[in-house]
């Protein structure tokens, strides 16, 4: 059990927890979560000029560092406490991580998850322990709703991120990162509410302060920016991104306060970067990480040379929808050049088609999707048009299979 240490600052009333705190949670966390493999990656090594690690926090238990937090923030409850059960709010990596954490402390929990969780998460969460209920369309309507049966039940309503505790537990990533990587000159990780980012500034800070930590926020929900340029936590009016593991509105006040001093730099990341991130761990890595978990390397990707190494990339989870997957990947590997769309104009006669897809074959580019037209008032009696998705092996085989069929003699008009 964590016995907490938190520092209370009375101008504003949030408690933060210190390096004690931190240290306590690794020992509480002593054969329950995974010191996760810190494994190096070729790759982003060259292209940054320097070692680029990555720390799994993908291949954690549930799939995602969460358990971490979640595991001391109900060790620490007192028994009274506990015997009143544990309820959550989440869509995915929270959901997992308190079910686990509960069950393994005795402790009875509930989840609620969005009525279009994706069914594997939901799954997992009943596997590990809890009972689940589906409510809300949208996570703000879900956290309502474990709010409203905390408030009806007793049970203590477990925070994904804005809690001393929470923040202490997911710390202990830092300091697994500065045992198995002494020499790390930068750490880039994922923030959504906050709770990773500041628990691992918080270690490292304390213990490195030379050490640079940088936190990526997905485009579509970076609400650190806004906040710290206010010095206190702004709420964005809306927000969108593929990384529902970051999709989070407002920072969490706990987490804020600790990034706001020890975070070096936030920055925010593009859908493509995202999704050439996810694409490049499974490809060159052979991880599978969810967009949230990717968001670091998304980072390196867009700007190589900002990072001094030896760099640290943490992959904070690993848990995502097959489906999405689908649609990441082939996301990722059109912003990586490597599908092409075309539409060509050609004669409307026997072979004609055949002609072009022997053309193509020999371009070596792979054929995904055909569309042909030939009855449309944009035509002539004797045109056809046809619609191509290709595969392609990047943006410079893209431009020597155009100029092959225009040197074939075909007409490329998109």
């Amino acid at each position: 059990m964590v016995a907490s240490t938190a520092e209370h600052d009375a101008s504003d009333g949030v408690s933060v927890p210190t390096l004690d705190d931190v240290r306590a949670a690794q020992k509480t966390l002593s054969g329950v979560a995974r010191t996760t493999a810190l494994e190096g990656s070729r790759h982003l090594s060259e292209m940054v000029g320097s070692p680029v690690h990555l720390k799994c926090e993908n291949l954690q238990r549930t799939g995602s560092f969460k358990v971490r937090g979640a595991y001391v923030r109900i060790a620490a409850m007192p028994p009274g406490e506990r015997a009143r059960g544990v309820v959550a709010a989440s869509a995915g990596n929270h959901a997992q991580g308190v079910a686990l954490a509960a069950s393994l402390l005795g402790v009875r929990s509930t989840v609620f998850m969005p009525v279009g969780a994706p069914l594997p998460k939901v799954a997992a969460t009943r596997d590990y322990g809890a009972r689940v209920r589906l409510h809300g369309q949208v996570v703000d309507e879900t956290l309502r709703a474990a709010q409203e049966y905390a408030a009806e039940t007793g049970a203590v309503f477990i925070h994904p991120f804005d809690h001393p505790d929470v923040v202490a537990g997911q710390g202990t990533v830092g300091l697994e990162i500065l045992e198995q990587c002494p020499e790390v000159r930068t750490i880039v990780v994922g923030i959504g509410g906050g709770g990773l980012a500041a628990g691992l500034a918080l270690a490292v800070k304390s213990l490195r302060p030379d050490v640079r930590v940088v936190g990526v926020q997905a485009e579509g929900a970076a609400a650190y920016p806004p906040s710290l340029a206010a010095g206190r936590p702004v709420a964005l009016e809306s927000v969108s991104t593929m990384a529902d593991g970051i999709m989070v509105g407002r920072p969490g006040d706990v987490p804020f306060k600790i990034v706001g001093a020890l975070v070096d730099e936030v920055r925010t990341v593009s859908e493509d970067a995202l999704s050439s991130a996810l694409l490049l761990c499974l490809e060159r890595a052979k991880l599978v990480v969810e967009p949230a978990g990717a968001s670091p390397v998304a980072a390196l990707l867009s700007d190589p040379a900002a990072f001094e190494g030896p760099v640290v990339a943490v992959l904070s989870g690993g848990n995502v929808d097959p489906l999405v997957l689908q649609r990441t990947l082939r996301h990722g590997m059109a912003a990586a050049g490597r599908y092409l769309s075309l539409r060509l104009r050609l004669t409307d006669r026997p072979g004609a088609l055949a002609a072009l897809l022997r053309e193509l074959s020999v371009a070596d580019a792979n054929v995904l999707d055909v569309s042909h037209v030939r009855t449309d008032p944009r035509l002539g009696l004797t045109e056809a048009e046809v619609d191509l998705h290709l595969e392609t092996k990047g943006p410079q085989h893209c431009a020597e299979v155009k100029a092959s069929l225009v040197r074939a003699g075909y007409t490329v008009i998109g």
